[in-house]
């Protein structure tokens, strides 16, 4: 389907602030979307979990209508992507997983610039980038050249720079790729805040802590659809039970543990250096009975624990890979796509 045929007649949900239905997206032979469908309640985070080259790039950069899909149709904002894309960049803000300022410029003048691409008048734009800077802890450093900045520092300038025009929906395409734990809490801080004063939210990330925090709804993506969805909560309760995990004191000893350990699950136990991992059946008793199937075959134990199924586990189940993989062809299709001219008018 061509581009400029997308749209549709159907109505749009007011009740949801990004809404996708068989979304597809081609980079020649490289499916990336193959009928992706999204809902994001207004003021909620949905989560678009999954590993590199999944398609959660693609996704975003069709909703912000950096990218015409080939099929399928989107709203953001109750605006269709491409027949209303013109009008529908002043009601979104986008941070990419890469920080988009110019180092050459200082954190004030690179939010000033953005308020005037924006059409505020030179006194609102700067008002806007002095409150900002505010907001995100970088006043003392507002006439600082972005280039001498820390990663935190740019991811919250880059954050700061998407909220300029106040946009009730937010895109953040991993937003926290590359910053070190205490500054990607600060900027979890952050989205919190925007959320709990009713911004919407649509946050793609490999970071399953991240999801597991921040997101009201997980949409878990793989190969260029949607395989599963719900809250946290939701997804972990799909995996079940409990989950025993135990680290060997001899990495030799894994082969046994596994036999010894494989009567308490109904699923085989997973091995990974000296720990092996399995769903139990029951809870009571897991341990004990555990202890004593490990000693009756004469393997050590140097710890031994029973938790709940993270999010992890939860994908490992669905896709058979953990999160964090190597970029995909799709991924680097889309990169190249991004590389080229985009006629793109500002907002």
């Amino acid at each position: 389907m061509a581009a400029g045929a997308v749209a549709s007649c159907r109505p749009v949900n007011p009740e949801l602030a990004v809404e996708a239905t068989e979304l597809r997206k081609s980079y020649g032979d490289v499916v990336a979307l193959a009928g992706v469908d999204l809902a994001v309640p207004a003021g909620s985070v949905l989560g678009l979990l999954g590993p590199n080259g999944a398609g959660k790039t693609t996704a975003v950069r069709i909703l912000t209508t950096l990218l015409p899909p080939d099929g399928g149709r989107a709203t953001v904002a109750g605006l269709d992507v491409v027949a209303d894309a013109v009008a529908l960049r002043s009601r979104i803000g986008l941070a990419g997983q890469y920080a988009a300022v110019d180092e050459n410029l200082t954190g004030f003048e690179n939010l000033e610039m953005v308020g005037r691409l924006y059409r505020l008048g030179r006194g609102a734009a700067r008002g806007r980038a002095d409150e900002l800077l505010e907001r995100f802890e970088l006043t003392s450093a507002a006439k600082r050249l972005v280039r001498t900045y820390s990663g935190g520092m740019r991811r919250r300038l880059d954050l700061a720079a998407a909220l300029v025009a106040d946009p009730p929906v937010l895109f953040l395409d991993e937003p926290t790729t590359g910053l070190d734990p205490r500054s990607r809490r600060g900027l979890w801080e952050t989205i919190e805040a925007r959320v709990a004063e009713g911004t919407t939210v649509l946050l793609t990330t490999q970071y399953l802590e991240e999801a597991d925090r921040l997101a009201d709804e997980i949409a878990v993506i793989d190969r260029g659809r949607v395989i599963a969805r719900g809250s946290a909560d939701e997804l972990k309760d799909r995996v079940g039970g409990e989950r025993l995990e135990v680290e060997l004191d001899d990495g030799l000893a894994v082969e046994r543990a596994v036999a010894a350990l494989s009567p308490m699950a109904d699923e085989a136990p997973v091995a990974q250096d000296r720990t092996v991992r399995l769903p139990v059946r029951r809870r009571g008793g897991a341990i004990a009975e555990a202890v004593r199937r490990l000693g009756e075959v004469h393997v050590g134990i140097e710890d031994i624990t029973l938790r709940r199924p993270t999010l992890d586990d939860v994908f490992l189940s669905l896709t058979g890979r953990v999160a964090e993989e190597e970029a995909s062809t799709e991924e680097e299709a889309s990169a190249e796509e991004a590389r080229r001219p985009q006629e793109v008018a500002a907002p």
